[in-house]
């Protein structure tokens, strides 16, 4: 599908809404098939993560859970397939549709329990899960991946090819017979997400739980995954439940809403009232989440000292090879990009899944594949980094740090808090003591408690395992930092606290950011500079505000046009 044709299809007139919402709650009155009384998790001291969740889901309905970080949103849907560890303790009711009427479902934790809800998970609950990267076998291809869904919905196996290819074609896989040969590491986050989904959708559930489905996707691609998933679940007359942090996303694709906190149901009811009358505070303020500003130019920042400039910027990679092991055809992820950025300042990179932002990113670092083929020139601080050896870039390193998307796949679970920002340190020969003062003063910088500093990444929610790696980055006290989506698996509470800590630590340190993001209110929020990529291109460039109010390129026009709807 093309950008325009996916935009205009973005672009739906309220009177179009009010139809497919009205058409929606017709529907909602359909078959009953599946209902929730009083569901509750607690762990085993006593501790109340689901306190009493109590819903029903009709065919073609799609009901919307919204909270914070550890409201308890996800863990109440992996409880319906019996997916919690043994010790948590699981109370309530659940009943599933069957061709005889209602059937409860065995959601204890127990042996007996788990054998009976494997013919439930997948064939008639599917689940999209939020981390595609840790969900996905590393070590498998996509082709393989998707076939051991269709092989356990009884697709015979000469019909794998043609259905996985079927299936990546309808969630939008530019080249889905390239994409079946390449494994999940080669694939960008928004990729991946979408063959998650071909997968849960492969086996036909009649209930989707699509838990944050388009947290690695950009705004545009937000709209037409969900889009996508609304006319799946009204073909096949399913329903859905979406776990979403993202307030626009739920206005517009669900009928009911249930608003949690500390696993609590706050408000609950049709999604058109939640949100024009919210009768709970905590809902008005989630609703109405303000990002602040981005931090005013210098009166001429040209004065002050540059920190990064890159030249005819070219990243390759190797897609086809020869019969005696040569390349024979390259894709061109990265063509001629020029920036440059001033201390103090942030560049916010922009653009669509697969336009080259995380490549860019990984080229700035030096943290590309020995495959790559990278040209141009990066400078960083007066230094030509791809002329440095192996032994000075590891010195050199330091002045650059990064910050990834996915902090639950970038930082070692074996390992504590302490441990995890100490690394860098340790391996450029700082002695104990100095390491743990500067990871204490590295946790204090990112509002993190001294105590978190023996714990491990499991026993941290998504935000705080962000400020971890935001600590680990800092303390090596770097020049230049970069962010690729750090607040793309947050809720929009925590975004906000993570947005104003990455300006009150601009500020205060004056650190360059090269802000990766497809939310772009977090990006004018946070940068005074924005640079619009689209197929490795850079299509427009200026100050944030400029772009903003008068985009030139008729790209970059629709993209920002997107993030309104």
């Amino acid at each position: 599908m093309t950008t325009d044709k996916m935009i205009n299809a973005n672009m739906i007139t309220a009177t179009e809404q009010n139809n497919r919402l009205n058409n929606s709650h017709s529907k909602a009155q359909n078959k009953l098939m599946l209902t929730v009384d009083k569901l509750s998790i607690a762990t085993n001291a006593g501790n109340a993560l689901v306190d009493k969740l109590t819903y029903e889901l009709r065919q073609g309905q799609t009901l919307a859970i919204v909270g914070e970080s550890g409201s308890g949103k996800s863990i109440a849907s992996l409880a319906l397939l019996g997916l919690l560890p043994d010790s948590l303790t699981v109370t309530g009711e659940v009943q599933l549709a069957d061709a005889t009427g209602m059937a409860t479902l065995p959601i204890s934790n127990h042996k007996t329990g788990d054998a009976a809800l494997r013919s439930i998970r997948g064939q008639r609950i599917g689940m999209v899960f939020q981390e595609p990267m840790t969900a996905l076998n590393p070590l498998h291809t996509v082709a393989k991946q998707i076939a051991e869904s269709l092989r356990l919905s009884g697709v015979p196996k000469k019909q794998w090819r043609e259905r996985s290819i079927a299936l990546l074609d309808d969630v939008n896989i530019t080249d889905p017979a390239d994409k079946l040969n390449r494994y999940p590491h080669e694939l960008s986050g928004g990729q991946r997400q979408r063959v998650m989904i071909a997968m849960a959708l492969a086996q036909q559930p009649d209930i989707l739980i699509a838990d944050e489905p388009t947290t690695a996707l950009d705004v545009t691609l937000q709209h037409e995954i969900l889009a996508l998933l609304d006319d799946l679940k009204r073909q096949h007359n399913m329903a859905m439940v979406l776990i979403s942090h993202d307030l626009n996303l739920v206005r517009r694709y669900s009928d009911e809403v249930i608003v949690m906190r500390q696993g609590h149901t706050i408000e609950q009811g049709k999604t058109a009232d939640v949100f024009s009358q919210p009768k709970a505070d905590y809902t008005r303020t989630l609703i109405k989440q303000d990002f602040g500003q981005a931090l005013s130019l210098f009166a001429d920042s040209s004065e002050q000292p540059t920190v990064l400039q890159v030249s005819n910027l070219q990243v390759q990679f190797p897609v086809e090879k020869s019969l005696f092991g040569g390349t024979k055809r390259w894709f061109d992820a990265v063509k001629n990009v020029d920036m440059i950025l001033h201390k103090g300042q942030a560049l916010g990179i922009i653009g669509e899944s697969g336009s080259g932002k995380t490549t860019i990113a990984l080229a700035l670092s030096q943290l590309l594949s020995n495959q790559a083929r990278v040209g141009g020139q990066i400078m960083v601080n007066g230094q030509d980094i791809s002329a440095l050896s192996k032994r000075d870039l590891r010195t050199f390193r330091s002045q650059i740090q990064m910050v990834f998307q996915d902090p639950f796949a970038s930082i070692n679970p074996r390992m504590t808090v302490m441990q995890i920002v100490e690394e860098g340190l340790l391996v450029q020969g700082v002695d104990k003591i100095s390491r743990q003062q500067a990871v204490m003063d590295s946790l204090a910088t990112v509002h993190l408690p001294l105590e978190f500093a023996q714990r491990y990444p499991h026993e941290l929610s998504g935000g705080q395992r962000q400020r971890v790696a935001l600590a680990r980055a800092l303390i090596m006290q770097p020049s230049l930092l970069i962010l690729d989506e750090p607040t793309s698996a947050l809720d929009s509470t925590t975004q906000v606290t993570v947005v104003s800590l990455l300006r009150e630590i601009q500020e205060k340190l004056q650190i360059s950011y090269v802000f990766i993001s497809h939310d772009l209110k977090v990006v004018r929020a946070l940068c005074q500079h924005i640079m619009v990529l689209k197929e490795g291109r850079c299509i427009e460039y200026g100050r944030t505000e400029e772009v903003f109010n008068n985009p030139e390129h008729p790209y970059a026009q629709q993209l920002l046009q997107a993030s309104v709807l």
